[in-house]
């Protein structure tokens, strides 16, 4: 089964079997381009509705999805990880089983990586501590080939990766990054008397090479992200490394705490949706 560092550990001193009801987490991956997003919306086709659908079929009975964070339409998952209360006696239901009803009942840009036990109030959402986000670009005149579902082909010459990674680093650590998050979200948040701060424990840009083709890297990790902030970042970055803009800009932009300072928002076709952590040991495998 897929897992990071600490997923597929035990509770220590307890087995699956007293662990009660609890709740059943499933990781899947899809690909971004068919789906109007994650979350459910009327007549749109979304991850989340695909999921409801194949658990309630498997499952027998109506289901509430959590989900690890919310993606936008075109973009597109490795690990996401979705949170579904049991209900009394499913704790006994046969994982594998399981796991392979989800496959047979999910599209094939669905992919479902493997099923999890957590204790009861467990939510795939809130329980995480940290998020990490890829993104990809190709440059050049070339168009790319493997990656051309889930890379923003940018034509021009190849990209200033110290520059880029000179200007992230002001990005590092807690900030209000209202710059880098959709002006209507932001508004929205404010309104509410919600944050728009968030934690940045890793930004990086490197080059990589994936199914043999150069790519620019662009890997973001963090405790939480605000609407488009990973696009955000990932299109004022770019201009950087263009040569457009001198890296101090990009500070100026995050002090600025509003979305004009900033760059572009990168197309959603880039992005990817990594990994997610949890605390040692919140999940189980469901063998």
């Amino acid at each position: 089964m897929l897992g990071r560092e600490g997923m597929g550990e035990m509770c220590e001193g307890q087995g699956c079997e007293a662990m009660g009801p609890g709740t059943l987490v499933v990781c899947v991956g899809y690909r971004g381009e068919g789906f109007s997003g994650f979350a459910e919306q009327p007549g749109q086709r979304t991850v989340a509705g695909e999921l409801r659908h194949a658990l309630q079929t498997a499952l027998r009975r109506p289901v509430e999805l959590a989900c690890a964070g919310r993606t936008d339409a075109g973009v597109s998952a490795l690990a996401q990880y979705v949170s579904v209360p049991l209900a009394p006696g499913e704790d006994g239901l046969a994982g594998r089983r399981l796991w392979s009803s989800l496959v047979a009942l999910t599209p094939d840009d669905i992919s479902v990586r493997g099923l999890y036990r957590a204790a009861p109030g467990f939510s795939a959402r809130f329980d995480a501590t940290a998020r990490s986000y890829r993104y990809r670009i190709a440059c050049g005149p070339a168009r790319p080939v493997m990656a051309w579902d889930h890379a923003w082909w940018l034509r021009s010459s190849a990209l200033d990766v110290d520059a880029m990674n000179r200007a992230a680093s002001p990005l590092l650590g807690e900030h209000d990054f209202a710059s880098f998050c959709k002006a209507s979200s932001a508004q929205l948040l404010r309104q509410d008397g919600r944050s728009t701060s968030r934690f940045l424990s890793h930004v990086e840009i490197s080059r990589v090479i994936e199914a043999g083709e150069d790519l620019v890297a662009v890997d973001v990790e963090g405790n939480a992200f605000l609407h488009n902030m990973v696009r955000a970042i990932t299109g004022t970055l770019v201009e950087v490394g263009r040569g457009h803009r001198d890296p101090a800009w990009v500070s100026s932009a995050l002090e600025a705490r509003d979305r004009r300072a900033a760059g572009p928002t990168a197309p959603a076709r880039g992005l990817t949706f990594e990994s997610v952590s949890y605390p040692q040991g919140a999940l189980v495998p469901w063998d």
